[in-house]
């Protein structure tokens, strides 16, 4: 937004008649209440005479190849200057700027006196172009009549000594596309009052009693309100005044005439787009609708549209004669013969003048406005001040009361405050009253004490809870105020022993060779089914939600080990045969879960009682560990043939696992799918079970496309005892007595029983135990197989002795023996 320093100090000026500011700090002021300053730019320096002109003869030279004119221009001295001049639209009589010899233009132009056309011209007459103001090529700069007596200095007349200023508004500050807007926040920026000129006022005066012309919204238009005045007699040829038509080429809108100008005028003081039509080029009632399919309109631009019934339209008798808050229609434009105006100011669904600008490639100052959303309450404001502009600078006369029609307006919302909420938020003591003065400043209506009751206004429909309302605050109060603390934590503890838990368990399956995948949180469509559970299944108490990310995985999973064959059947398609994936997660039971709760108030913090609620109707979801492992375990090299996985490598991990937190699991064979039944090992702790592993049912994996033999393991580790210091290691100084037995049981008594009952019968003294061999074929007999222990004894105070060690060996085989009847090979 580029608008004239001098405006803005105009506007201050309301309400403090005497205010003023350099143009470094009005770059501040805009800079503390939050906007970014694009440029700031003097306007040129123009050195030299510069006068008000006025032109007393006009000469035509006929004799070359283009118009030449030579004047006589009266300058304030007791003869007037012949000028030479090639522009055509000013005559006799008319105020223009006169640059007389000595001046130096924009560019370094200097202003001498030369002959040209066979004629002495001592002077130049200026156009807004050479004085470098605007961009306007078309011709001289005329001014009204009696802005000035010839001779007058123009630098003065004109306010060539100014300074634009380039305001960076973002999106969400629409209201700021407007000197209202940008001057009630640099009023807020120098504490000075401000008075709002876009409040409503005595309603326009109407000089001829006539009916207003007929308006209407449809349904499909969207629109929440259009007004209409007609005003008659106007002379749509005259132009807008200087000060107005500086404003508008600071602006970036070249100045065309004063009804136009005025539309635009209005749109940048007050933030309201508004369009004139040729009155007499409308017929029957004016009504904002969606355009029908195949209409086509001719815009402003000569360009035909072919329009889509999602465009909204302005429309009369005939058909659409306006897109409605992008561009005018051509066949009701106002030209230089129109007598009456139809002045339009309306406000318009923003979604759909945006995506009509887009449709069509429309890119207007009034489009840019209505995309942010326009006051409102403005609509009639402005067409009152855009009346009484045109009246006065175009003629005519007020005919009948504004037409109006309007949609039910929306309630306005009632944000609850804590005064001293920007207080905490900030970390500052503001003095008392801070938040409902600054809140009262843009414009909000203040009630209450604690809490404050806030209703924005309908300029600002960015405010619409809590946070904005102390972003306003902490903006207007400075941002570069609060302090930068960089905060303190808190000694803590470190990692919880769940969380020393979960990364030891990670850190050591990665130690092993594993590699931690995240496998998908949704479980695939019929993966139960292709296990074959049982339809009482815990399983299959599974959690939908609402809003799933692919239609076909509406469930959560239940259990890790889905997505983990997943990724062990990317990886395998992939070329990847040989794999050992974890993974560690959360999941989610759907068989537990609490009593419904109903939506939340999100305008509020939810009060303890409900949070408990909340938190009781969540499902459980335990943390659970997964591992896969297919192909080789051990990799072929030169030291020899590779060594594929199977259930004992599955069987380890689930004892890595255990050990990691400090937890020695048990392993007892079970049938659990999609477990293989005969390969299968029940996990327990404490007597608990708390997971399985083994090798998977060939049925399954046939059936879900993967390779023979893949092994599993899932467990799931909040059921396992949280140890909070894990037990740490018992250093003896004194050598240890290492022992073998081998002994032979039947070949359905588990391996897991034998080892128990040898660490029954071997006393105190065993310090490990573990089985390095099993072998089962006629020389332990037929029904029965061989296990092969490696007993490790330890005493604590002193040296063992080989025949204590032997001692305690024969004594874990005599209780075996009475356990589980193992007898020495």
């Amino acid at each position: 937004m580029r608008l004239p320093e001098s405006w803005l100090t105009e506007v201050l000026r309301k309400g403090t008649p005497d205010w003023t500011a350099s143009t470094a700090e009005i770059d501040a002021g805009f800079v503390r209440v939050g906007f970014e300053i694009e440029d700031v730019e003097p306007f040129p320096e123009i050195t030299g005479p510069l006068v008000v002109g006025r032109v007393a003869a006009i000469e035509e030279l006929t004799e070359f190849k283009k118009p030449i004119r030579f004047c006589q221009v009266e300058v304030g001295e007791d003869a007037p200057r012949d000028i030479v001049c090639g522009a055509r639209n000013f005559g006799v009589g008319d105020l223009v700027v006169v640059a007389l010899p000595g001046v130096v233009l924009p560019g370094d132009f200097a202003i001498a006196t030369r002959k040209t056309y066979g004629k002495t011209s001592d002077g130049m007459i200026c156009s807004v172009t050479e004085l470098g103001v605007g961009n306007d090529h078309s011709g001289i700069l005329v001014l009204a009549p009696g802005t000035a007596e010839p001779g007058a200095d123009a630098r003065e007349v004109l306010g060539l000594v100014d300074t634009a200023i380039d305001v960076n508004v973002t999106p969400d500050r629409g209201y700021a596309f407007s000197m209202r807007g940008l001057g009630r926040e640099l009023a807020s920026a120098f504490a000075v009052p401000y008075v709002d000129a876009g409040l409503p006022g005595e309603p326009l005066p109407v000089d001829v009693d006539r009916e207003p012309w007929p308006v209407a919204l449809d349904e499909d238009g969207k629109a929440t309100r259009y007004t209409a005045r007609i005003i008659d007699g106007v002379d749509a040829t005259a132009s807008s005044p200087w000060w107005m038509a500086k404003r508008l080429m600071v602006a970036g809108i070249r100045p065309i005439s004063a009804i136009v100008d005025i539309t635009n005028y209005v749109m940048i003081e007050l933030g309201q787009p508004l369009h004139a039509f040729d009155a007499d080029k409308v017929t029957g009632t004016v009504r904002v609708r969606a355009a029908k399919s195949g209409e086509t309109l001719e815009t402003l631009d000569g360009v035909t549209r072919t329009l889509d019934p999602e465009d909204i339209v302005i429309a009369d008798d005939s058909g659409a004669i306006a897109l409605a808050g992008v561009m005018g229609g051509a066949a009701t434009e106002v030209t230089d013969s129109t007598s009456t105006i139809l002045l339009e100011s309306a406000n318009f669904d923003q979604v759909r003048v945006f995506r009509t600008g887009k449709r069509h490639k429309l890119t207007s100052e009034a489009a840019k406005r209505f995309e942010r959303l326009v006051d409102p309450a403005i609509t009639a404001v402005a067409s009152d001040r855009a009346a009484a502009l045109i009246v006065e600078y175009a003629g005519g006369l007020v005919a009948g009361a504004l037409a109006d029609a309007q949609a039910p307006a929306a309630d306005l919302p009632v944000i609850e405050i804590d005064p001293a909420l920007p207080d905490q938020t900030a970390g500052i003591g503001y003095p008392a009253g801070t938040t409902a003065a600054r809140l009262r400043e843009v414009g909000c209506d203040v009630a209450g004490t604690a809490p404050l009751l806030v209703t924005p206004p309908t300029w600002r429909p960015d405010l619409r809870m809590r946070a904005d309302l102390v972003e306003e605050v902490l903006r207007l109060e400075g941002l570069e105020d609060i302090p930068a603390v960089v905060p303190r934590a808190p000694g803590g503890t470190g990692l919880t022993a769940a969380q020393r838990r979960r990364r030891a368990i990670g850190t050591g399956l990665a130690a092993d060779g594993y590699v931690e995948v995240l496998p998908y949180p949704f479980l695939p469509a019929g993966v139960f089914d292709t296990w074959g559970l049982p339809n009482d299944d815990p399983r299959r108490g599974t959690v939908s939600v609402l809003n799933p990310l692919e239609s076909d995985r509406p469930e959560l999973n239940t259990t890790l080990l889905p997505g983990l064959l997943e990724m062990a059947a990317r990886n395998i398609a992939r070329g990847q045969r040989d794999l050992a994936l974890y993974a560690i997660g959360q999941v989610v039971l759907g068989g537990e879960t609490g009593p419904t709760v109903p939506a939340l108030d999100v305008t509020r913090r939810p009060s303890a009682e409900e949070l408990a609620a909340l938190d009781a109707s969540l499902p459980k979801q335990p943390l659970h560990v997964g591992v896969v492992l297919t192909g080789l375990r051990e990799p072929t090299g030169p030291l020899g043939k590779g060594r594929a996985a199977d259930a004992y490598d599955a069987f380890e991990a689930a004892r890595q696992i255990g050990k990691a937190s400090g937890v020695e699991l048990t392993l007892h064979a079970d049938d659990h799918l999609p477990w293989h039944p005969g390969r299968c090992a029940r996990l327990e702790a404490d007597g608990v079970a708390v997971g399985y592993a083994g090798e998977l049912h060939p049925a399954v994996l046939e059936r879900a496309g993967l390779p023979a033999r893949l092994c599993a393991v899932e467990i799931d580790v909040d059921a396992l005892p949280l140890r909070e210091n894990l037990p740490s290691p018992k250093v003896s100084p004194f050598p240890a007595v290492l022992q073998d037995v081998n002994v032979v049981v039947d070949a359905a008594v588990a391996a897991q029983d034998v080892q128990d009952a040898l660490v029954a019968g071997a006393g105190e003294l065993l310090e490990s135990i573990a089985l390095f061999d099993v072998f089962a074929g006629e020389q332990v007999g037929e029904g029965h197989k061989s296990l092969t222990f490696a007993l490790t004894f330890r005493a604590g105070d002193r040296t063992l002795t080989e025949d204590e060690g032997s001692a305690a060996k024969m004594a874990a085989v005599a209780h075996a023996g009475e356990v589980v009847g193992a007898r020495l090979r």
